[in-house]
């Protein structure tokens, strides 16, 4: 499943529409649950109940799981963080959202007023996962020139080189060249999210190499999607803005 950004209904969406079993199937969620839109706790309360869950860290997470170590948001809240302070203010009753101050920007969230689960949550987090196939997911990427393992913690969650010289790659192939994609840790397949599809006009999921991304707009208007990993076949929300 890409990245969900705290739409709660999209993602309930793409569990029923895909026939999702709570108990005996597999999701690898691929990062950034947190931010974009308001339900943020929602979407983390609903991924708990899942029995086999394999959940990655996204950027936008990342930064959610260091205010609740720190007190501080390294992106004052930006970029869809309003959203996710309006989401567990709501669960405490409280309603006083971001403000600045001399210091910077400041709320009315605690990192005492998240819940210890959710705590847990954030910080269990993967940075990525290998199956039994020898398919890799991770939310941004990696740098390919370099062992995958062993990398500085950022590249899982920030890196868009791996995507962008996919693409790069797949023109060159339509062009009638027939070098190979070389990564010098060798996966069958990649599945990433954080550059949405959006960028590329499209909100479907998008093939370049042997990387897929998932990424489909669910932080942008777009919508969240959810693949069988072996058959390609994916599932869709509504365009996530007119989720009533």
């Amino acid at each position: 499943m890409g990245d969900v950004h705290g739409g709660y209904k999209a993602m309930k969406q793409c569990l029923e529409r895909s026939s999702f079993n709570y108990d005996t199937d597999l999701l690898i969620q691929l990062g950034d649950i947190a931010d974009g839109h308001d339900q943020v706790y929602e979407c983390v309360e609903e991924l708990l109940t899942i029995k086999n869950l394999v959940a990655l860290k996204g950027n936008h997470d990342e930064w959610f799981f260091e205010f609740m170590q720190t007190g501080y948001h390294p992106d004052q809240w930006r970029q869809g963080g309003a959203a996710t302070v309006k989401s567990y203010l709501r669960l405490i009753g409280k309603e006083t959202l971001i403000q600045r101050s001399g210091e910077g920007y400041k709320t009315a969230l605690n990192p005492g007023d998240i819940p210890g689960t959710h705590q847990n949550f954030f910080r269990q987090q993967h940075l990525y996962y290998i199956d039994e196939s020898n398919n890799c997911f991770v939310h941004a990427g990696f740098d390919r020139h370099q062992p995958f393992k062993g990398q500085r913690l950022e590249n899982y969650f920030w890196d868009r080189t791996l995507w962008m010289s996919a693409l790069s790659y797949k023109k060159e192939i339509q062009g009638g060249r027939k070098n190979k994609f070389n990564i010098l840790t060798p996966f069958n397949e990649i599945f990433i999210g954080h550059t949405s599809t959006i960028q590329w006009n499209t909100d479907q999921p998008m093939h370049a190499a042997n990387i897929w991304n998932l990424d489909t707009g669910g932080g942008h208007g777009g919508r969240l999607t959810i693949m069988e990993a072996q058959t390609k076949t994916y599932w869709q929300s509504d365009p996530i803005d007119s989720i009533t």
